[in-house]
């Protein structure tokens, strides 16, 4: 192989193993709040950015939308997640969070963002500022190239 094919080759298997290990410190954590990744992440959604249409949901937590039906069943039984259907348009349901699930996040999410913060400290803030960059840069030329 050519010395770039190594390199992107290189790259790639760190990538995936900080992709690991980093994921690794936030599953245990979400663990600990009795949650999987996904409800965390469809709970962190309506935490931070309001009632969401079930149909666009998936897309913002890179899960597929079958998917999303489960989860948020699963997030009402634990009384964290509501359904409401839309004023305008009958056929449209949007999932929102419940004051049980805001008063879980209200506690949880500063830890679980220290958790990140720690399991990314390995580098300094500037390398972290240029690291992001790059990796937008990348996701950006990889998801053009898939088109």
């Amino acid at each position: 192989m050519t010395e770039d094919r190594d390199l992107s080759l290189d790259l790639f298997i760190a990538l995936n193993r900080a992709v690991q290990w980093a994921n690794a410190h936030t599953d245990r954590d979400i663990k600990s709040y009795g949650l999987n990744r996904t409800e965390f992440g469809v709970l962190e959604l309506l935490y931070h950015k309001g009632s969401q249409p079930l149909q666009q949901i998936g897309g913002k937590v890179l899960m597929s939308s079958g998917n999303i039906t489960y989860v948020v069943d699963k997030l009402e039984q634990k009384q964290f997640v509501r359904r409401k259907a839309s004023s305008e348009d009958r056929r449209l349901i949007y999932a929102e969070i419940t004051d049980a699930g805001k008063q879980l996040l209200d506690e949880v999410f500063p830890k679980h963002a220290a958790v990140i913060h720690q399991a990314m400290d390995g580098i300094t803030d500037e390398e972290k500022k240029v690291a992001s960059q790059l990796l937008k840069k990348l996701g950006k030329y990889a998801e053009e190239g898939f088109k």
